[in-house]
């Protein structure tokens, strides 16, 4: 078993991330540059509501648990426990620190003309639960891809990202602290729970 450096630059990344996206949302407000960000993304073409439904799911609390079984039944057990405490280490990350400190509302509040797709059009954004499950995986999940899988992996996160956006669920902000906690959370969690050491092959 090894602990990764690169976890720990992960999570001292994401704690940078999240200090600097919360003081930039702490009085609430919205600035012009991320409203402007926010209509280029929400403004995006209607036909693509489905595909962007569908790929904010990848953010759920439902997902890490669902690759946990997959990495049960590969045998990765270390993956599989870091996965499954993700889930609630999110969930107290989320709603009882940050949500405590930034107190900031939805689009359908801050936005003038902001659209609403299927998303409620109140309550606290701050910051994107989706954005912190989807980075989270991807920190846990890179020591066992490859180069490939790695690339797939990043693109599917900053997809839920830009969906939650484009949804009208988050500010730019809201995401921006959700990553910055995933790579926190997934970080730790590395460093936790460790990584396996490849065997070498035998000729």
């Amino acid at each position: 078993m090894r602990r990764p450096a690169g976890a720990l630059w992960a999570a001292l990344a994401g704690l940078a991330l999240t200090v600097a996206a919360s003081l930039g949302a702490l009085d609430g407000a919205v600035s012009d540059a991320e409203q402007a960000v926010f209509r280029w993304i929400n403004e995006l073409p209607g036909w693509l509501e489905r595909p962007m439904w569908a790929l904010q799911l990848l953010g759920v609390l439902i997902t890490p648990i669902a690759v946990a079984v997959v990495a049960l039944i590969l045998r990765q057990w270390r993956l599989a426990l870091a996965l499954v405490l993700l889930a609630p280490l999110k969930l107290v990350a989320e709603r009882q620190v940050l949500k405590a400190l930034v107190e900031r509302q939805r689009p359908g509040q801050t936005e003038p003309g902001a659209i609403l797709r299927g998303v409620p059009p109140a309550g606290l954004s701050f910051p994107s639960g989706h954005a912190i499950i989807a980075v989270g995986m991807v920190v846990l999940l890179w020591p066992y891809l490859g180069r490939t899988g790695r690339v797939i992996a990043v693109l599917l996160a900053v997809a839920v990202g830009v969906a939650r956006v484009y949804l009208g669920a988050h500010n730019p902000l809201d995401v921006v602290a959700g990553a910055g906690l995933g790579l926190l959370l997934g970080g730790l969690l590395t460093l936790l729970v460790g990584v396996p050491v490849r065997r070498p092959r035998t000729p």
